[in-house]
Protein backbone atom coordinates (compact mmCIF):
# COMPACT_ATOMS: atom_id res chain seq x y z
CA UNK A 1 0.00 0.00 0.00
CA UNK A 2 3.15 2.26 0.26
CA UNK A 3 2.68 5.57 -1.62
CA UNK A 4 -1.47 5.09 -1.48
CA UNK A 5 -3.71 7.61 0.37
CA UNK A 6 -5.07 5.16 3.05
CA UNK A 7 -9.15 5.79 3.40
CA UNK A 8 -10.24 8.46 6.25
CA UNK A 9 -13.11 9.61 8.56
CA UNK A 10 -14.14 13.14 10.44
CA UNK A 11 -15.02 12.21 14.27
CA UNK A 12 -17.09 15.44 15.40
CA UNK A 13 -19.73 16.28 17.10
CA UNK A 14 -22.77 18.60 17.48
CA UNK A 15 -21.36 20.67 20.07
CA UNK A 16 -17.64 20.76 22.13
CA UNK A 17 -17.97 18.71 25.23
CA UNK A 18 -19.87 15.94 23.45
CA UNK A 19 -16.54 13.41 23.65
CA UNK A 20 -15.29 13.31 20.39
CA UNK A 21 -11.45 13.68 21.97
CA UNK A 22 -12.34 10.81 24.13
CA UNK A 23 -13.93 8.74 21.11
CA UNK A 24 -10.72 9.85 19.02
CA UNK A 25 -7.69 9.02 21.46
CA UNK A 26 -9.68 5.83 22.45
CA UNK A 27 -9.49 4.64 18.65
CA UNK A 28 -6.45 5.83 17.84
CA UNK A 29 -4.97 3.23 21.11
CA UNK A 30 -7.57 0.25 20.27
CA UNK A 31 -5.95 0.66 16.92
CA UNK A 32 -2.63 1.07 17.60
CA UNK A 33 -3.33 -2.23 20.34
CA UNK A 34 -4.40 -4.29 16.94
CA UNK A 35 -1.37 -3.40 15.21
CA UNK A 36 -3.10 -0.33 12.81
CA UNK A 37 -1.07 2.48 11.15
CA UNK A 38 -3.13 5.57 11.73
CA UNK A 39 -2.22 8.81 10.52
CA UNK A 40 -3.75 11.27 12.74
CA UNK A 41 -5.10 15.04 11.89
CA UNK A 42 -6.88 18.09 13.95
CA UNK A 43 -9.21 20.11 12.30
CA UNK A 44 -8.46 23.76 12.80
CA UNK A 45 -5.74 25.53 15.08
CA UNK A 46 -5.78 23.79 17.82
CA UNK A 47 -2.41 22.43 18.42
CA UNK A 48 -2.54 20.79 22.19
CA UNK A 49 -5.09 18.12 20.64
CA UNK A 50 -2.05 17.09 17.83
CA UNK A 51 -0.07 16.40 20.69
CA UNK A 52 -1.99 14.35 22.43
CA UNK A 53 -3.24 12.23 18.92
CA UNK A 54 0.47 11.46 18.46
CA UNK A 55 1.24 10.64 21.96
CA UNK A 56 -1.77 8.03 21.94
CA UNK A 57 -0.45 6.23 18.76
CA UNK A 58 2.95 5.83 19.85
CA UNK A 59 4.42 5.68 16.33
CA UNK A 60 7.23 7.78 14.02
CA UNK A 61 4.17 9.85 12.32
CA UNK A 62 2.85 13.12 14.51
CA UNK A 63 -0.34 14.50 14.34
CA UNK A 64 -0.96 18.08 11.91
CA UNK A 65 -3.52 21.09 11.97
CA UNK A 66 -5.51 21.08 8.90
CA UNK A 67 -7.59 24.16 8.65
CA UNK A 68 -9.65 25.33 5.51
CA UNK A 69 -9.49 29.17 6.76
CA UNK A 70 -5.82 29.49 6.53
CA UNK A 71 -4.64 26.96 4.43
CA UNK A 72 -6.03 26.09 0.40
CA UNK A 73 -7.21 22.95 -0.64
CA UNK A 74 -4.14 21.93 -2.49
CA UNK A 75 -1.80 22.62 0.90
CA UNK A 76 -4.19 20.59 2.98
CA UNK A 77 -3.66 17.88 0.75
CA UNK A 78 0.43 18.42 0.28
CA UNK A 79 -0.19 17.46 4.48
CA UNK A 80 -2.66 14.64 3.93
CA UNK A 81 0.03 13.58 1.51
CA UNK A 82 2.10 12.79 4.99
CA UNK A 83 -0.45 9.22 5.38
CA UNK A 84 0.85 7.49 2.40
CA UNK A 85 1.62 4.03 3.41
CA UNK A 86 -0.88 4.35 6.09
CA UNK A 87 -3.88 2.15 6.97
CA UNK A 88 -6.71 4.60 8.02
CA UNK A 89 -6.85 8.44 8.87
CA UNK A 90 -8.45 9.58 11.53
CA UNK A 91 -9.22 12.94 11.62
CA UNK A 92 -10.46 14.95 14.92
CA UNK A 93 -13.20 18.10 14.71
CA UNK A 94 -13.40 21.39 16.78
CA UNK A 95 -16.34 22.64 17.98
CA UNK A 96 -19.37 21.61 16.30
CA UNK A 97 -18.96 19.67 12.79
CA UNK A 98 -20.44 23.03 10.66
CA UNK A 99 -18.81 25.35 12.95
CA UNK A 100 -16.58 28.10 11.51
CA UNK A 101 -16.63 31.99 10.86
CA UNK A 102 -18.66 33.37 8.49
CA UNK A 103 -16.37 34.71 5.74
CA UNK A 104 -14.78 31.82 3.62
CA UNK A 105 -11.05 32.08 3.48
CA UNK A 106 -8.54 29.85 1.19
CA UNK A 107 -10.61 27.25 1.13
CA UNK A 108 -13.39 27.67 3.79
CA UNK A 109 -14.60 28.79 6.51
CA UNK A 110 -12.47 26.63 9.20
CA UNK A 111 -15.52 24.30 9.78
CA UNK A 112 -14.63 20.88 10.05
CA UNK A 113 -17.73 19.57 7.86
CA UNK A 114 -15.53 21.99 5.10
CA UNK A 115 -12.61 19.42 5.69
CA UNK A 116 -14.74 16.64 5.33
CA UNK A 117 -16.33 17.41 2.38
CA UNK A 118 -12.63 18.16 0.36
CA UNK A 119 -11.18 14.79 1.49
CA UNK A 120 -14.41 12.98 1.19
CA UNK A 121 -13.94 11.72 4.65
CA UNK A 122 -17.24 10.66 6.18
CA UNK A 123 -18.04 12.20 9.82
CA UNK A 124 -18.62 9.77 13.05
CA UNK A 125 -21.07 11.85 15.03
CA UNK A 126 -20.85 11.80 18.35
CA UNK A 127 -23.98 12.54 19.96
CA UNK A 128 -24.24 13.40 24.38
CA UNK A 129 -27.86 11.61 24.47
CA UNK A 130 -28.46 12.38 28.24
CA UNK A 131 -31.66 14.52 28.50
CA UNK A 132 -33.57 12.91 25.61
CA UNK A 133 -34.07 9.20 23.86
CA UNK A 134 -35.66 9.37 20.18
CA UNK A 135 -35.51 12.65 19.82
CA UNK A 136 -31.73 12.54 19.82
CA UNK A 137 -32.61 10.92 15.83
CA UNK A 138 -33.49 13.91 14.69
CA UNK A 139 -30.34 15.62 15.87
CA UNK A 140 -28.43 13.22 13.95
CA UNK A 141 -31.08 13.30 11.32
CA UNK A 142 -30.41 17.22 11.01
CA UNK A 143 -26.82 16.56 10.68
CA UNK A 144 -26.94 13.75 7.87
CA UNK A 145 -29.24 16.12 5.71
CA UNK A 146 -27.60 19.71 6.20
CA UNK A 147 -25.07 19.76 3.46
CA UNK A 148 -25.38 17.27 0.01
CA UNK A 149 -21.12 16.61 0.39
CA UNK A 150 -20.93 15.89 4.23
CA UNK A 151 -21.61 12.16 4.50
CA UNK A 152 -22.70 11.06 7.90
CA UNK A 153 -20.73 7.55 8.23
CA UNK A 154 -23.05 6.59 11.50
CA UNK A 155 -23.52 8.32 15.16
CA UNK A 156 -21.76 6.75 18.34
CA UNK A 157 -24.07 7.59 21.41
CA UNK A 158 -22.48 9.09 24.56
CA UNK A 159 -23.75 9.53 28.06
CA UNK A 160 -26.36 6.95 28.00
CA UNK A 161 -27.84 6.86 31.26
CA UNK A 162 -29.23 2.38 30.98
CA UNK A 163 -29.83 -0.47 28.69
CA UNK A 164 -33.71 0.85 27.99
CA UNK A 165 -32.14 4.43 27.59
CA UNK A 166 -30.16 2.76 24.93
CA UNK A 167 -33.02 0.55 23.25
CA UNK A 168 -35.01 3.73 22.44
CA UNK A 169 -32.63 6.11 21.22
CA UNK A 170 -31.78 3.00 18.88
CA UNK A 171 -35.40 2.73 18.04
CA UNK A 172 -35.36 6.33 16.78
CA UNK A 173 -32.04 6.13 14.79
CA UNK A 174 -33.42 2.99 13.13
CA UNK A 175 -36.32 4.45 12.38
CA UNK A 176 -34.55 7.55 10.13
CA UNK A 177 -31.94 5.05 9.11
CA UNK A 178 -28.76 6.66 10.83
CA UNK A 179 -26.61 3.48 11.81
CA UNK A 180 -25.37 3.36 15.51
CA UNK A 181 -21.50 2.44 15.91
CA UNK A 182 -21.72 2.00 19.74
CA UNK A 183 -23.00 3.30 22.59
CA UNK A 184 -21.15 4.66 25.39
CA UNK A 185 -22.29 4.26 29.20
CA UNK A 186 -22.72 7.44 31.21
CA UNK A 187 -19.39 7.62 33.63
CA UNK A 188 -17.20 9.33 35.41
CA UNK A 189 -15.66 11.08 32.80
CA UNK A 190 -11.81 10.13 32.25
CA UNK A 191 -10.14 13.21 33.62
CA UNK A 192 -7.38 15.19 31.28
CA UNK A 193 -5.73 18.21 33.24
CA UNK A 194 -7.29 21.26 32.01
CA UNK A 195 -5.91 25.14 31.99
CA UNK A 196 -7.05 28.20 30.68
CA UNK A 197 -6.11 27.78 27.33
CA UNK A 198 -7.13 23.88 27.20
CA UNK A 199 -6.08 20.90 28.03
CA UNK A 200 -2.50 21.06 29.55
CA UNK A 201 -0.31 19.99 27.20
CA UNK A 202 0.92 15.89 26.59
CA UNK A 203 4.40 16.31 27.35
CA UNK A 204 3.81 17.84 30.47
CA UNK A 205 1.83 14.67 32.21
CA UNK A 206 3.62 11.72 33.68
CA UNK A 207 0.21 10.15 33.96
CA UNK A 208 -1.04 10.58 30.41
CA UNK A 209 0.25 6.53 29.52
CA UNK A 210 -2.48 5.39 32.17
CA UNK A 211 -4.91 7.82 31.09
CA UNK A 212 -4.75 6.91 27.38
CA UNK A 213 -5.11 2.92 28.11
CA UNK A 214 -7.93 3.90 30.27
CA UNK A 215 -9.76 5.70 27.44
CA UNK A 216 -8.99 2.17 24.60
CA UNK A 217 -10.29 0.12 27.57
CA UNK A 218 -13.47 2.10 27.42
CA UNK A 219 -13.88 2.39 23.70
CA UNK A 220 -12.49 -1.13 22.78
CA UNK A 221 -15.53 -2.60 25.07
CA UNK A 222 -18.16 -0.31 23.89
CA UNK A 223 -17.76 -0.20 19.88
CA UNK A 224 -17.96 -1.83 17.08
CA UNK A 225 -14.21 -0.98 16.05
CA UNK A 226 -14.16 -2.81 12.92
CA UNK A 227 -17.73 -1.83 11.92
CA UNK A 228 -16.99 1.63 12.89
CA UNK A 229 -13.19 1.57 10.92
CA UNK A 230 -15.30 -0.33 7.53
CA UNK A 231 -17.50 3.00 7.22
CA UNK A 232 -14.22 5.27 6.26
CA UNK A 233 -13.93 6.42 2.81
CA UNK A 234 -11.53 7.31 0.30
CA UNK A 235 -9.40 10.05 0.42
CA UNK A 236 -9.61 12.54 -2.00
CA UNK A 237 -6.78 15.13 -2.61
CA UNK A 238 -6.95 19.13 -4.36
CA UNK A 239 -4.72 19.36 -6.67
CA UNK A 240 -2.86 22.61 -7.51
CA UNK A 241 -0.25 25.49 -6.00
CA UNK A 242 0.38 25.15 -2.45
CA UNK A 243 1.92 28.68 -1.09
CA UNK A 244 4.60 29.39 0.25
CA UNK A 245 3.23 29.93 3.43
CA UNK A 246 5.57 27.36 5.39
CA UNK A 247 9.23 28.50 4.27
CA UNK A 248 11.60 29.11 7.00
CA UNK A 249 12.65 32.17 8.82
CA UNK A 250 16.30 31.24 8.36
CA UNK A 251 18.92 29.09 7.71
CA UNK A 252 19.52 27.87 11.28
CA UNK A 253 17.07 28.58 13.68
CA UNK A 254 17.41 29.34 17.34
CA UNK A 255 14.02 27.86 18.92
CA UNK A 256 12.43 28.41 22.33
CA UNK A 257 12.00 25.27 23.65
CA UNK A 258 10.70 24.22 26.67
CA UNK A 259 7.16 24.70 29.12
CA UNK A 260 6.71 28.13 28.57
CA UNK A 261 7.67 28.44 24.78
CA UNK A 262 5.89 25.10 23.15
CA UNK A 263 3.17 26.15 20.69
CA UNK A 264 4.17 26.02 17.46
CA UNK A 265 2.71 24.20 14.67
CA UNK A 266 4.01 20.56 13.59
CA UNK A 267 3.63 21.24 10.12
CA UNK A 268 6.09 24.72 10.35
CA UNK A 269 8.84 22.52 12.09
CA UNK A 270 8.61 19.93 8.90
CA UNK A 271 8.52 22.70 6.49
CA UNK A 272 11.53 24.34 7.97
CA UNK A 273 13.30 20.55 7.91
CA UNK A 274 12.76 20.17 4.55
CA UNK A 275 13.32 23.47 3.16
CA UNK A 276 17.06 22.76 4.43
CA UNK A 277 16.92 24.64 7.45
CA UNK A 278 18.46 23.46 10.99
CA UNK A 279 16.24 23.98 13.90
CA UNK A 280 18.20 24.49 17.47
CA UNK A 281 16.44 24.44 20.34
CA UNK A 282 17.49 25.77 23.48
CA UNK A 283 15.22 26.46 26.81
CA UNK A 284 14.68 29.49 28.51
CA UNK A 285 13.85 28.41 31.86
CA UNK A 286 16.84 26.52 31.77
CA UNK A 287 18.79 29.45 31.41
CA UNK A 288 19.98 28.70 28.33
CA UNK A 289 21.44 30.65 25.66
CA UNK A 290 20.20 30.60 21.78
CA UNK A 291 22.87 29.39 19.20
CA UNK A 292 25.28 32.14 18.57
CA UNK A 293 26.00 30.84 15.02
CA UNK A 294 22.44 31.09 14.20
CA UNK A 295 20.70 33.63 11.91
CA UNK A 296 17.92 34.17 13.82
CA UNK A 297 15.65 33.32 16.70
CA UNK A 298 12.38 32.22 16.95
CA UNK A 299 10.30 32.36 20.38
CA UNK A 300 6.94 30.41 19.78
CA UNK A 301 4.06 30.78 22.00
CA UNK A 302 3.29 28.66 25.36
CA UNK A 303 2.97 29.87 28.92
CA UNK A 304 5.32 32.69 29.69
CA UNK A 305 2.69 33.30 32.34
CA UNK A 306 2.78 30.54 34.59
CA UNK A 307 6.55 30.77 34.68
CA UNK A 308 7.22 34.37 34.33
CA UNK A 309 9.42 34.45 37.45
CA UNK A 310 12.03 32.12 36.06
CA UNK A 311 12.03 33.65 32.72
CA UNK A 312 12.83 37.13 35.04
CA UNK A 313 15.82 34.88 37.14
CA UNK A 314 17.03 33.95 33.87
CA UNK A 315 20.09 36.42 33.07
CA UNK A 316 22.06 34.03 30.93
CA UNK A 317 19.21 34.11 28.66
CA UNK A 318 17.97 37.37 28.63
CA UNK A 319 21.41 38.87 28.48
CA UNK A 320 22.82 36.30 25.29
CA UNK A 321 19.17 37.52 24.11
CA UNK A 322 19.80 41.44 23.55
CA UNK A 323 23.03 40.63 22.29
CA UNK A 324 22.11 38.54 20.06
CA UNK A 325 19.28 40.79 19.16
CA UNK A 326 22.08 43.44 18.46
CA UNK A 327 22.85 42.30 14.89
CA UNK A 328 20.00 39.48 14.06
CA UNK A 329 16.53 38.99 14.26
CA UNK A 330 14.32 37.93 16.51
CA UNK A 331 10.52 37.21 16.18
CA UNK A 332 7.97 36.48 19.23
CA UNK A 333 4.23 34.63 18.54
CA UNK A 334 2.24 35.22 21.24
CA UNK A 335 3.98 33.86 24.44
CA UNK A 336 7.13 34.62 23.12
CA UNK A 337 6.09 38.20 21.96
CA UNK A 338 5.10 38.56 25.65
CA UNK A 339 8.48 37.70 26.38
CA UNK A 340 10.15 40.41 24.38
CA UNK A 341 8.24 42.70 26.09
CA UNK A 342 8.89 45.14 29.47
CA UNK A 343 7.10 43.42 31.69
CA UNK A 344 4.18 40.78 32.49
CA UNK A 345 2.35 41.50 35.32
CA UNK A 346 0.87 37.82 36.32
CA UNK A 347 -2.99 36.85 37.70
CA UNK A 348 -1.73 37.93 40.90
CA UNK A 349 -0.87 41.04 39.97
CA UNK A 350 2.87 40.76 40.70
CA UNK A 351 5.02 42.57 37.96
CA UNK A 352 8.07 40.50 36.01
CA UNK A 353 10.56 41.70 34.12
CA UNK A 354 10.74 40.32 30.98
CA UNK A 355 13.55 40.63 27.90
CA UNK A 356 13.11 44.65 27.68
CA UNK A 357 13.82 44.27 23.69
CA UNK A 358 10.58 45.70 23.08
CA UNK A 359 8.46 48.27 24.93
CA UNK A 360 5.12 45.48 25.61
CA UNK A 361 3.88 45.37 29.11
CA UNK A 362 1.29 42.56 29.15
CA UNK A 363 -0.94 42.02 32.15
CA UNK A 364 -2.98 38.59 33.38
CA UNK A 365 -4.28 40.28 36.38
CA UNK A 366 -7.92 40.91 34.92
CA UNK A 367 -8.10 38.31 32.34
CA UNK A 368 -9.91 38.73 28.93
CA UNK A 369 -10.18 36.22 26.06
CA UNK A 370 -9.09 37.00 22.41
CA UNK A 371 -9.43 34.01 20.26
CA UNK A 372 -10.23 34.08 16.18
CA UNK A 373 -8.61 33.67 13.34
CA UNK A 374 -6.50 36.46 11.85
CA UNK A 375 -4.86 38.07 8.74
CA UNK A 376 -1.97 40.08 8.97
CA UNK A 377 -0.51 42.19 6.05
CA UNK A 378 3.04 42.75 7.49
CA UNK A 379 4.05 46.87 7.31
CA UNK A 380 7.73 45.45 8.73
CA UNK A 381 9.96 42.55 7.81
CA UNK A 382 10.01 39.72 10.20
CA UNK A 383 12.67 36.73 9.47
CA UNK A 384 11.66 35.02 6.59
CA UNK A 385 9.08 37.65 5.33
CA UNK A 386 9.16 40.60 3.87
CA UNK A 387 6.77 43.77 4.14
CA UNK A 388 3.52 43.43 2.06
CA UNK A 389 3.84 39.79 3.05
CA UNK A 390 -0.14 38.46 3.82
CA UNK A 391 -0.13 35.60 6.40
CA UNK A 392 -2.85 33.91 7.98
CA UNK A 393 -3.37 32.47 11.51
CA UNK A 394 -4.97 32.97 14.85
CA UNK A 395 -5.20 34.86 17.91
CA UNK A 396 -5.58 32.51 21.56
CA UNK A 397 -4.50 34.27 24.51
CA UNK A 398 -5.83 35.74 27.83
CA UNK A 399 -3.70 38.81 28.39
CA UNK A 400 -4.46 42.65 28.58
CA UNK A 401 -1.87 45.00 26.87
CA UNK A 402 -1.30 47.72 28.92
CA UNK A 403 1.42 49.74 26.80
CA UNK A 404 2.20 48.81 23.13
CA UNK A 405 4.34 51.93 22.36
CA UNK A 406 6.87 50.57 19.84
CA UNK A 407 6.32 50.86 15.90
CA UNK A 408 3.20 48.10 14.32
CA UNK A 409 4.36 45.14 12.58
CA UNK A 410 0.90 44.59 10.68
CA UNK A 411 -2.30 45.92 9.47
CA UNK A 412 -4.46 42.53 11.27
CA UNK A 413 -8.22 42.13 10.45
CA UNK A 414 -10.25 39.28 11.95
CA UNK A 415 -12.03 36.84 9.76
CA UNK A 416 -14.57 39.20 9.11
CA UNK A 417 -12.24 41.73 8.28
CA UNK A 418 -12.76 43.98 10.79
CA UNK A 419 -9.41 45.67 12.06
CA UNK A 420 -7.97 44.49 15.79
CA UNK A 421 -5.97 46.81 17.94
CA UNK A 422 -3.45 43.55 18.39
CA UNK A 423 -0.67 44.70 15.69
CA UNK A 424 2.81 43.65 17.01
CA UNK A 425 5.25 45.51 17.27
CA UNK A 426 8.73 45.93 15.64
CA UNK A 427 12.27 47.54 17.52
CA UNK A 428 15.66 47.60 15.55
CA UNK A 429 15.97 43.62 14.82
CA UNK A 430 12.92 42.82 16.87
CA UNK A 431 9.63 41.71 15.80
CA UNK A 432 6.69 40.17 17.67
CA UNK A 433 2.61 39.66 17.62
CA UNK A 434 -0.15 38.23 19.34
CA UNK A 435 -0.65 36.79 16.17
CA UNK A 436 -0.01 33.04 15.34
CA UNK A 437 1.48 31.73 11.97
CA UNK A 438 -0.29 28.91 10.09
CA UNK A 439 0.25 29.97 6.19
CA UNK A 440 0.63 32.73 3.83
CA UNK A 441 -2.26 34.14 2.15
CA UNK A 442 -2.55 34.09 -1.79
CA UNK A 443 -2.05 37.26 -3.40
Amino acid sequence: MAGQLPPGLMISAPRSGSGKTTLMLGLLGVLRRRGRDVQPFKSGPDYIDTGFHTAAIEAARRSTNLDTWAMGAAEISHHVATAAGADLILAEGSMGLFDGVARTGASGTGASADLAAMMDWPVVLVLDVSGHAQSAAAVALGFATMRANVKLAGVVLNRVASARHEALVRAGMKDVGITVLGALPRQKEIAVPERHLGLVQAEEQSTLPSILAEMADFIEKHLDIDALVATAGVTTPQSGQTTNGTSPPGQRIALARDAAFSFVYPHLLEAWRKAGAEIIPFSPLADETPDPDADCCWLPGGYPELHAGRIAQARKFREALKNFAATRPVHGECGGYMALGEALIDADGQRHEMTGLLGLVTSYEKRRMHLGYRLATLTAPIPGRQPGARLRGHEFHYSTILTQPDEPLADVVDAEGTRVPETGSRRGHVTGSFFHLIAEAAA
